[in-house]
This record gives structure tokens, C-alpha cells and sequence, in this order.
């Protein structure tokens, strides 16, 4: 099932015919059902998940070059209600299974299959909070990362975000899965983060960084830690000098991420030489910065945009 994506007891071969018909009495292969794969003008898929229940969910197929990555969402919708997201407008319904996390990834490999493809990484960054479902996470990524009952993917290829979930990510750590951590920053000053991200009135920017500076690194990891820019709101050069203050001791990579417009959103997205010129003062303090583009967003797929129906 997982090493050669056979999905189907009945089409499993190379079993005994008397084994398979004692399985099927007993276990069943139970996968969400593909609603709808809509593709993007830039090569990126999002793929609706109906569930069980009747919820949906979203995953994110991203390819390029060599490299495919697939987007996981761990909840029906979110909870946390960071303003710029249009799936915190969403609630939160219910925890995904550890089956409908892996079901995402499985679904994915077999829809890839016919381009002589497969996942090569994995984010934790789709609908819902992984560190408020992190039992079922820590399972599918068990199965996931087993090298030989499950999907032999290495830890260093997954990569699992919070909003800044402290006791998640001390939890996490104790793991010891060797998964990459990525923070939701979006400010560094916690008047603002506190505006943009209700979290942090529980976690504030100290607790948060207590626990990062704590987190296992292998000797080349970095903590990933994303940034929204929002015009106006946590652009300016001295958000910037913050970030770099911040982060200053951290093994960390800082990726930019230009606000995703969403209908009824309040913000918008820095023109391009205030985004060039924010790289430009945290790659001066020494800290590794990219901007990333997110693909799918003429689909609704891109950071900040999934929103899926909810079972009424």
C-alpha cells in the first residue's frame, strides 16, 4: 500500500487470494474521495478532499523542477484566526485522522503517478494547526518516515508549522522526528503579532523564542520562520531590523511571503521595492532570507487562501 501505492485489498496480487478475502472482512482501506483537482496556471494542483463526514479539506501539489511538494491540511478549517488568512475565518470543525493525513499524501502520489512522479516533500502548512492535532501528525509521520513498513521518506523532507503553539512545539521536540520545525511569525514586535495573531496573547514573542532556541537541530537544520508582508502593517524597515534582532542567534532561514489577496481581506501586498528592500536588511544582518511567491494563487491555493465547506 504505501511502497508500491496499491489502494485496493482486491488488487493486491501478490497475497493469497484466501488472505485478501480474510482482510477485506476485517479492514478496509478508507481514503478520502477526490472532489475536484483544479490546476494553476503555474503547474500547481489543489486537490478538494471530501471526507467521511462530509468535510473538506484542501491539499496542494507544487512542482518544480526535480522537486514536488505537497501542502497537508490536519484540521477541518482553523481555529486560530489570524487576520490574514481567509481559512481562520473558517472555525475549526474537527481534527483530521491520521489516515485522512496520510490519505492526502497517498491520494497525491497516486495522481502523480501517470507523470512518472511522487512527492518528494511534505509541509505541514494547510488547513488547520498540526501542533493542535499533533498526536495524529506525530503518527502519519511515523508512517511516513519508516523505512520499512511505511513510505521511507527522510525526516529532513517534511516540514511541520505552527502559529507558535509553545507546548506543541516543546512536545514535538521530544519526539525526536528530526522533522524541520517553520514558525508563523509575521511580526516581531508583540503589539502587532498580537493584532495579526491572537496566539500570541498566550505565547508571546519571548515564550516563543524560548522554545525555538530549545528545539533539536541537526548539525546543517535551520528553524524555518514565515513572514506575511502586509503593506503598512509589518513592512517598514524598522519591522525589519526587529526581525533580524530577533532572530539574532537562531540558526534560521526567514521566508517572505507577499500577502495572498482573499475576497473581503483588509490588507494588501507591498509593492515589489519595499519587499526587495525588507530582504535586503535581514540578508545584511546575516540572516538567510528568500521571498517566496506561493504558487496556486489564481486557484485559491496559495498561503493563507485554502477555505473549504464545513458539514452543516
Amino acid at each position: 500500500m504505501y511502497r508500491k501505492g496499491v489502494l485496493d485489498l482486491a488488487d493486491m496480487t501478490d497475497l493469497p487470494r484466501e488472505f485478501r478475502e480474510a482482510l477485506a472482512e476485517h479492514a478496509c482501506i478508507g481514503l478520502p474521495t477526490v472532489e475536484r483537482v483544479t490546476p494553476s496556471a503555474d503547474g500547481s494542483r489543489k486537490i478538494v478532499l471530501k471526507l467521511e463526514d462530509g468535510g473538506r479539506v484542501s491539499a496542494v501539489v507544487m512542482p518544480d523542477d526535480d522537486r514536488t511538494t505537497l501542502c497537508l491540511s490536519t484540521q477541518v478549517g482553523c481555529g486560530f484566526e489570524c487576520a490574514f488568512c481567509l481559512t481562520g475565518t473558517m472555525g475549526v470543525d474537527r481534527n483530521l485522522t491520521e489516515a485522512e493525513i496520510l490519505g492526502q499524501l497517498l491520494l497525491a502520489n497516486a495522481l502523480l503517478r501517470d507523470e512518472d512522479r511522487r512527492v518528494t516533500h511534505m509541509v505541514f502548512m494547510g488547513m488547520g494547526e498540526p501542533l493542535a492535532n499533533l498526536k495524529a501528525v506525530v503518527r502519519a509521520v511515523h508512517v511516513m518516515t519508516d523505512p520499512k513498513l511505511g513510505l521511507g521518506y527522510s525526516p529532513r523532507r517534511i516540514t511541520v508549522s505552527t502559529v507558535g503553539l509553545v507546548p506543541g512545539i516543546e512536545r514535538l521536540a521530544r519526539e525526536g522526528l528530526g522533522v524541520n520545525l517553520a514558525i508563523s511569525l509575521h511580526a516581531a514586535s508583540d503589539e502587532v503579532r498580537g493584532r495579526l495573531m491572537p496566539v500570541n496573547r498566550s505565547f508571546d514573542l519571548e515564550t516563543l523564542m524560548n522554545a525555538v532556541r530549545q528545539y533539536p537541530l541537526a548539525p546543517r537544520q535551520r528553524v524555518f520562520f514565515e513572514y506575511v508582508l502586509l503593506e503598512g502593517v509589518n513592512d517598514s524597515d524598522e519591522d525589519a531590523h526587529r526581525v533580524a534582532k530577533l532572530l539574532r542567534g537562531v540558526r534560521a532561514k526567514v521566508n517572505l511571503i507577499p500577502f495572498n489577496d482573499w475576497p473581503g481581506a483588509r490588507f494588501r501586498r507591498p509593492p515589489l521595492p519595499r519587499i526587495l528592500a525588507f530582504q535586503s536588511i535581514l540578508l545584511g544582518a546575516g540572516v538567510t532570507t528568500t521571498v517566496r511567491w506561493s504558487k496556486g494563487e489564481d486557484i485559491g491555493a496559495a498561503c493563507g487562501q485554502l477555505r473549504e465547506a464545513v458539514p452543516a
